[in-house]
């Protein structure tokens, strides 16, 4: 037993030293190095840093419930969401709506989650990963949730970030106390059971990027086992219902 926590521990310790060699060391090394965009390359190399650490949480999560390993899939899975009978039915126009049914395969909705993991090869749960997230990117996250849920109505839905900029208490709480008014709001529009987990404490300040030395924040182990604890629960119970 102390083992396999020794070995969870260490896996987590992982995790801290490759954000800390990310966000520290490879961003300004890998800025100088190019002829791309400053704000490109640090959007992109952020964007990997969050998946790589989501698909760690989930891995350690998985053996966290004492599961068989062969039993999950960590994909990127692009889906296709189809254009609703309804639309197509209450279209006045005689001319498109034949149109549509005629090339009716061509009409969907093209949806790739960062990260869709699957468990006996079938879906259990998706993760949205962000270096940050304010209202404006929130909206579509849960616009994209809604239409995937339109095809797998009972999987797990994630957003995991870095940083917060929603408002409220995301940046003191991993997972919020109380959230903020406005992020409230917009879940009250959307039947998206959102599970937001904030992994660096402290509102996310345009001017004081994390990739500089002077406003580094630490990436804290308590939180990195909060994420766990609550991936872990999504699995559990997902395991439970398939």
């Amino acid at each position: 037993m102390n083992e396999k926590i020794n070995q969870k521990t260490d896996r987590i310790q992982k995790i801290i030293e490759k954000y800390n060699k990310v966000v520290k060391l490879d961003i300004e090394a890998k800025r100088k190095k190019t002829k791309r965009a400053y704000g490109g390359v640090i959007r992109a190399e952020k964007g990997r840093l969050v998946e790589d650490i989501g698909k760690s949480i989930i891995q350690i999560s998985w053996e966290n419930i004492s599961q068989n390993p062969d039993r999950i899939k960590i994909l990127g899975k692009r889906f296709k969401i189809p254009i609703r009978e309804e639309y197509i039915e209450r279209l006045k126009n005689e001319e498109i709506r034949r149109y549509i049914q005629q090339n009716i395969d061509k009409f969907y909705y093209s949806y790739k989650p960062d990260i869709t993991v699957f468990v006996d090869d079938k879906i259990a749960l998706v993760m949205e990963c962000k270096a940050y997230t304010e209202n404006a990117m929130l909206k579509r996250v849960l616009v994209d949730f809604t239409l995937l849920k339109s095809l797998y109505p009972n999987i797990g839905f994630v957003l995991l970030q870095l940083e917060s900029q929603l408002g409220g208490d995301y940046s003191e709480y991993t997972l919020g106390k109380f959230g903020s008014p406005s992020t409230h709001t917009l879940l009250s529009y959307f039947d998206i059971e959102l599970h937001t987990i904030t992994l660096l404490e402290g509102e996310r300040k345009v001017d004081k990027p994390i990739h500089k030395k002077e406003f580094f924040k630490p990436l804290k182990r308590e939180n990195l086992e909060k994420a766990i604890k609550v991936i872990s629960d999504i699995l559990k119970d997902r395991v439970e219902e398939l």
